[in-house]
């Protein structure tokens, strides 16, 4: 009995406990799946899929692979909002860098009169000091802000031909910003008129490289027309314009618009220009092509504040008087109204005076027709031969009295008409001139109409009926002298010319240097060339002058044997006077030994240079010992400071970083 008395309550006992252990088993169970499921959920939520999740009691560890630092921390942060820190175990890893991407290589390049200013990024290796002594060697030594950083970086493919062009577009053109990326260069600049920009932009898009994609962006300011003129031709077959003038895109598209109303069958197209007599320029021309319309038949000149509208022969009197009423009304105040309605012929045609005057594709010019006397007739002949050439003219005119009393002038504003033209003809009457022909001008209606507008005056009468043809291509285009310079001197940075040690003997390996500056001599014509010879400061400075000469006609004796026209070309020896970097290291030593390819200038373009750059020392070839050195060539020194190219402000020192390979004197 006292057995079971002790027994049942150990029994009692141990049965709770075990209880207790299977509940607690249950209840940690629990409480895990529970954690582990509010984790994931929050995990999922926010992007992080890759974590894993493993809660042992009231601890949560974590772990997987991170794809960054950054990440592994806000999964952290994210679970920290359902379980407590302290109980968080992380045991996750982050993914390796792959190292360090290149930095995006770019440079923003500004000139204008202020001078030149240049930031970004370039690689060290693209010798930052280079690039900018080359920028100081262009025209007028421009003062130079440098904003543009350096990383020790590989160079990106194509980034010195980007850079090479940029520095020769710069050079070109004094009112600019330029972008330069690897493979690409934007290009914003103003030129001085629309033909400048033309220019500008077939020079750009030539000097090109293959490598490079260039992006054009250049501005050209409107032209001044005068006068501001307009002339609408309507005939059965539809209507067109032999001159449109507009001052701005929403005048264009009014007039034009207008002209399709008023029959226009044609693309037309207007010149934007400044000049326009009356803020309600394209309302009047609405208004005058919608009489002309009503009309059916005639033409409608504007010339400046002049009104001309002439009907078709054969109008209804009725309806022209009503137009020109309703007209005179609807224009705006400044515009005068002068119509005409011609009456109808009653003698025969071959009984009005005429002049004619024919120009072949030859260029000769044959006049006929009627002149008052004499000195009319000297006058046409002098005058025609001053527009065309004295051994380009016939004559065959006779006198008859009596002309219209502003017959020379009509006959005269014929010929500055035909003057405009490749070939053509041009028909004089008392009532109407009439100008035919071929034009390699785009624009050449408008050009015509406008002159004869000034010339013969609002009242009266002219019918154009011109072609545009296409110039032909020219066989040999010739580079621009200030971008040859340019290209000369790229040449000898990539691979210079070098001499035998000691003596005037160009090295064989430089014959094919010599190949390529002949091969690009040849696209520039007979330019005033000098070839200069230089050396550094070891040994006797007359040794070192006879040095340079000799080094000098050696390289102009070469392209001699290369069959080039050197006429233009002199070889000038400069000896140690004109140094490029310091004598004291063998490296400006080497600088210094170079040969140079300069542009010869006149002494007054010379002289402009010198005002326009004020007193600022110059140390060109040209500033430094000239007076000395080149008594014996009787030639004007050589001026570093530009030349009278057609496209202006290239290098002024574009060479001296081309040292020749010598012996060191």
């Amino acid at each position: 009995m006292r057995l079971s008395s002790l027994l049942i309550p150990s029994l009692t006992f141990a049965g709770a406990a075990g209880l207790s252990l299977v509940v607690a088993g249950f209840a940690a169970t629990a409480v895990e799946d529970n954690t582990e499921i509010v984790v994931r959920r929050t995990l999922d939520q926010g992007g992080f899929s890759w974590a894993e999740v493993v809660a042992d009691g009231l601890r949560v560890e974590l772990s997987g692979e991170a794809p960054t630092e950054a990440r592994r921390f806000a999964a952290i942060s994210s679970i920290g909002a359902v379980v407590d820190a302290s109980r968080i175990i992380d045991q996750m890893e982050v993914t390796p860098s792959e190292g360090i991407a290149p930095p995006r290589f770019s440079t923003e390049i500004l000139r204008n009169d202020a001078g030149i200013s240049i930031i970004g990024l370039i690689p060290t290796a693209s010798d930052h000091a280079e690039l900018l002594n080359t920028l100081g060697k262009i025209k007028g030594r421009p003062p130079i802000a440098d904003f543009v950083e350096t990383a020790d970086y590989p160079l990106p493919p194509d980034w010195a031909d980007s850079m090479a062009y940029a520095l020769k577009a710069l050079a070109l053109l004094p009112r600019t910003k330029i972008s330069v990326e690897a493979g690409q260069v934007r290009i914003t600049a103003i030129a001085d008129s629309p033909q400048a920009k033309t220019k500008l932009e077939a020079e750009l898009n030539r000097m090109a490289p293959p490598t490079v994609h260039v992006a054009l962006d250049i501005a050209a300011p409107r032209p001044v027309i005068s006068p501001f003129t307009l002339r609408y031709v309507l005939t059965p077959d539809g209507g067109r314009f032999d001159a449109c003038s507009a001052e701005s895109t929403e005048s264009r598209d009014r007039i034009l618009q207008a002209a399709q109303a008023a029959g226009l069958r044609v693309k037309g197209d207007c010149t934007i220009g400044l000049g326009v007599p009356s803020a309600n320029w394209s309302r009047a021309v609405e208004v005058g092509l919608s009489a002309l319309a009503e009309l059916g038949q005639g033409s409608i000149t504007y010339s400046n504040g002049d009104v001309t509208l002439v009907a078709d022969e054969g109008t209804n009197p009725t309806l022209f008087d009503r137009v020109v009423g309703e007209l005179e009304n609807a224009l705006p105040q400044v515009f005068v109204l002068h119509a005409v309605l011609p009456e109808p012929e009653t003698q025969a045609s071959d009984s009005a005076p005429e002049f004619s005057a024919t120009l072949s594709p030859e260029g000769q010019v044959q006049l006929r027709g009627r002149l008052s006397d004499d000195a009319q007739r000297r006058t046409v002949d002098s005058y025609a031969r001053a527009r065309f050439g004295s051994d380009a003219v016939y004559l065959a005119t006779r006198n008859v009295p009596d002309l219209p009393g502003v017959w020379p002038i009509r006959v005269l504003a014929a010929l500055d008409a035909l003057a405009q033209l490749e070939r053509g003809a041009v028909t004089v009457t008392p009532d109407l001139v009439t100008v035919r022909g071929m034009s390699h001008i785009e624009n050449a209606s408008a050009e015509v109409a406008r002159m004869l507008s000034d010339k013969l005056g609002e009242a009266e009468e002219y019918e154009l009926d011109l072609v545009y043809e296409a110039p032909p291509e020219p066989e040999d285009q010739l580079m621009a002298p200030a971008l040859c310079e340019a290209e000369l001197a790229a040449i000898q940075r990539a691979d210079k010319i070098a001499f035998e040690p000691g003596s005037a003997t160009v090295a064989a390996d430089s014959a094919r240097v010599i190949d390529k500056i002949a091969k690009l001599l040849g696209q520039c014509g007979e330019i005033p060339l000098e070839v200069q010879g230089h050396t550094d400061s070891q040994g006797r400075e007359e040794m070192n002058q006879n040095l340079s000469q000799a080094r000098a006609q050696s390289v102009l004796n070469a392209l001699r044997a290369r069959r080039l026209l050197t006429g233009s070309f002199i070889a000038r020896g400069y000896g140690e006077t004109n140094p490029i970097a310091s004598n004291e290291t063998e490296e400006g030593r080497e600088a210094n030994r170079r040969i140079e390819f300069r542009l010869i200038v006149s002494e007054a373009d010379m002289a402009g240079d010198d005002e326009a750059e004020g007193a600022a020392p110059a140390e060109t070839p040209s500033d430094a010992g000239d007076a000395d050195i080149d008594q014996s060539t009787g030639e004007s020194a050589d001026e570093s400071d530009g030349d009278a190219a057609p496209l202006h402000d290239d290098f002024d020192d574009e060479t001296t970083e081309t040292p020749e390979e010598t012996d060191g004197q």
